[in-house]
């Protein structure tokens, strides 16, 4: 058969057309990472998790801990005079900074978004700041600020559970629960933990039914029960086996199917890998990998589950992990060197 260049063309064209499926495959993805200094970074990774630098969104300070709501980023700015960032996210990896607005705390250093507004923990001054977000995605005028009672508090945490809002205070042993409406927050329920344990971080079960409660003083994890919006303590174990060096957990997070919890050990460096009972109400400590770098502050399993993504603060490298879905299993893939890396966020 003879080809003529129309029908050359011709080919070369049904070629094309059929080509958007393997490279829609082999698109790179996106994560945007937090630390102390000016900037927040951003990098693309494949489906290894190797992760490449492709720059910086510049002009927002110290910007310790970064959320994703669609198409926008939040980010704190942990400084003394404490604030809050919108980002609009207007192409993968392509960042865009809406606005900033003080929150009229200090220390600000965990953030979540519920019903049209957001919510910051100041660490600093242990108080919980609410802002209403505009129709632009900038934060707009701030509602209500609610500070902890007690011996110093330092709000650490802010989770969104159903209808309630959770602010986990390491100051005070507690974890608060909260109704929010029309911008004001009420107290409907007080966790009160042991004293010394120091609760920083929680992560719920898919189920909604179990909380887990890293300890950062006491090196301990605590499951809860939880319903109509209390938390009821249930069981306390070590993040780190017997004869560990001194320990601080920082961050925890569950597996999309609910079967293993991650909690990441400063101190020890390493990741705790824990799977859950039948229905999530107990732990067991599997194995403890390293992190691959000094001081593990922040973790987070991308999309697809498949890849655990860990920023070690002091070592200045965020490590990629693949993660083994049948057996919860954890395996170094890669490192990416950034500095002060607190936060990872995809």
């Amino acid at each position: 058969m003879t080809t003529t260049r129309r029908g050359f063309l011709g080919l070369t064209a049904a070629a094309i057309a059929a080509a958007p499926l393997k490279a829609q495959a082999a698109a790179p993805k996106y994560l945007y990472h937090g630390r102390y200094g000016d900037g927040v970074g951003i990098a693309s990774y494949d489906a290894t998790g190797k992760i490449t630098s492709t720059g910086a969104l510049r002009g927002v300070g110290d910007p310790s801990f970064i959320i994703r709501s669609g198409n926008f980023l939040y980010a704190v700015n942990e400084q003394e005079t404490g604030a809050v960032s919108a980002i609009a996210i207007d192409a993968p990896g392509k960042l865009r900074l809406l606005n900033r607005q003080p929150n009229k705390g200090s220390g600000p250093c965990h953030l979540a978004v519920a019903n049209g507004y957001l919510l910051s923990a100041n660490y600093g001054s242990g108080d919980v700041a609410v802002h209403k977000l505009k129709v632009d995605g900038g934060v707009g005028t701030q509602t209500d600020l609610v500070k902890h009672a007690g011996d110093g508090p330092h709000a650490h945490q802010i989770v969104v559970a159903g209808n309630y809002i959770l602010a986990v205070d390491l100051g005070t042993d507690s974890v608060y629960t909260y109704t929010l409406t029309s911008g004001k927050l009420a107290l409907k329920h007080q966790l009160t933990l042991p004293a010394g344990a120091g609760p920083r971080h929680l992560a719920f079960h898919p189920s909604g039914k179990f909380a887990y409660v890293a300890n950062e003083l006491n090196s301990t994890i605590t499951v809860c029960s939880f319903a109509d919006g209390k938390l009821t303590a249930l069981n306390t174990q070590s993040t780190v086996p017997p004869g560990s060096p001194t320990n601080y957990p920082g961050e925890v997070i569950v597996s999309p199917d609910g079967r293993y919890v991650y909690l990441t050990n400063r101190g020890h460096n390493s990741i705790a890998v824990f799977a859950t009972s039948a229905t999530g109400e107990a732990l067991t400590l599997k194995a403890t990998p390293n992190a691959g770098g000094v001081w593990p502050r922040h973790c987070i399993i991308d999309p697809t589950g498949s890849l655990l993504f860990v920023s070690n603060q002091n070592s200045g490298n965020i490590v990629t992990f693949a993660v083994d879905l049948a057996s919860g299993n954890l395996t170094q893939k890669s490192s990416f060197s950034t500095p002060t890396p607190v936060c990872v966020n995809v």
